[in-house]
């Protein structure tokens, strides 16, 4: 949504800080999504992760997409929102009894399977059912993603997937269980990935991946790549929307699908992130001998990333068209980490201005939490006010 068309004299009649969402753009987001991933036959599972919002999930299911859950609880908001359980995917490092039975109840899509020994788990739980699981095998490929460490995962130091080397052992291990189906192979290289060779390289690398499983006589039905396409924060009103083109593009040239094999994808920020802006209210605007800083009410309470990833966020001040000056954005919170950015851009910047942090639909509502005894925000839509 560009400056200047968010409805501000309805925004000062609400509570800040709150979370404000374009159903409009979430909603051709998702025509952008499926109209690619339908040129190829690929499937595409939203990762619940990045935004678990009722709503959200309701519209995203409307468009047919299944669903990509990290937890029982994830599962649980998918079936609430719509999502067919044959549409779901269960990944996840560390899957309680609890969450993995609720997933066999189900009858969910696959459990993406971690480690050999919850596959021995998700065996044991299955058989006291009397059913069958089907599981995909997480494999760490590694390539690099070129992104942050902290949202990394497909390299063997990290704590998710099997490393290539413990694959054959693994294989050995399924087939000495009879309550376990292996239906498909996963990779997730990590997130906000925005090098497309990184992608290039992933097909490459599972392509070789088959080749070994089709030597051991093994025939995979389903190929999961996980998502990771990123998002321009810098410019979320040029760039709204993620090439999702050529994303799914760079699978169609290089991967070598096998007759009757379905190619799934697990995106989640590059859906959301852009429909999602946190507005919070100018508390003080505190002169210091060197910095000048817009001090506002909401913090990494609201909007945790720049704290825990240095992430950037375009601001906007949307209450004024004074000239520019540059602050520390900062919240309230009792942590020397409560900032938003430094050497900010805003336009002249006064107590009770709204600022707009723009590209919070992902990781943003979802990681709120009420450190300091801070009462979680409401959420508010473009369709409703």
């Amino acid at each position: 949504m560009l400056k200047g068309t968010f409805p501000v004299e309805k925004f000062k009649a609400l509570q800040t800080p709150f979370y404000f969402y374009d159903i409009e753009l979430l909603k051709e987001t998702l025509k952008m999504v499926t109209t690619e991933a339908n040129k190829y036959g690929y499937h595409v599972h939203y990762a619940v992760k990045a935004n678990a919002n009722p709503r959200i999930l309701s519209v995203i299911s409307s468009f047919g997409l299944g669903a990509d859950c990290v937890s029982g609880g994830e599962i649980q908001a998918a079936l609430n929102a719509g999502f067919p359980a044959d549409k779901i995917v269960y990944a996840g490092v560390g899957k309680a009894d609890w969450e993995i039975n609720l997933g066999l109840d189900n009858n969910i899509l696959c459990f993406n399977v971690e480690s050999a020994v919850e596959l021995q788990i998700i065996n044991e739980l299955a058989a006291a059912k009397n059913k069958v699981a089907s599981i995909a095998l997480r494999i760490n490929p590694e390539v690099d993603a070129h992104t942050h460490a902290k949202i990394t995962t497909g390299m063997k130091e990290n704590k998710f997937g099997i490393n290539l080397s413990l694959l054959g052992k693994v294989l050995d291990e399924i087939c000495t269980l009879k309550n376990v189906k292996l239906t498909g192979i996963h990779s997730h290289i990590g997130s906000q990935i925005t090098d497309m060779s990184a992608f290039r390289n992933l097909a490459i690398r599972v392509n070789e991946i088959q080749d070994e499983l089709e030597a051991r006589n093994i025939k995979i039905q389903n190929i999961n790549f996980g998502g990771g396409l990123g998002i321009d924060y810098y410019h979320p009103n040029h760039l709204p929307i993620p090439a999702f083109d050529n994303y799914f593009a760079v699978f169609n040239k290089l991967l070598q699908v096998r007759p009757g094999q379905q190619v799934h994808f697990e995106p989640g920020r590059s859906i959301v992130a852009q429909c999602g802006t946190l507005i919070s209210k100018v508390l003080y605007v505190k002169e210091g001998e060197i910095k000048k800083f817009a001090i506002l009410d909401a913090g990494f309470t609201e909007l945790i990333r720049p704290a825990m990833y240095d992430a950037h966020h375009r601001m906007e001040n949307i209450s004024s068209d004074e000239e520019i000056e540059i602050y520390d954005v900062v919240g309230p919170i009792c942590e020397s980490s409560d900032v938003f950015g430094k050497d900010v851009e805003l336009n002249k910047t006064h107590r009770g201005d709204l600022i707009a942090l723009r590209s919070a639909g992902a990781y943003g509502e979802v990681m709120a939490s009420q450190y300091n005894c801070r009462q979680l925000p409401k959420a508010y839509y473009s369709d409703q006010l």
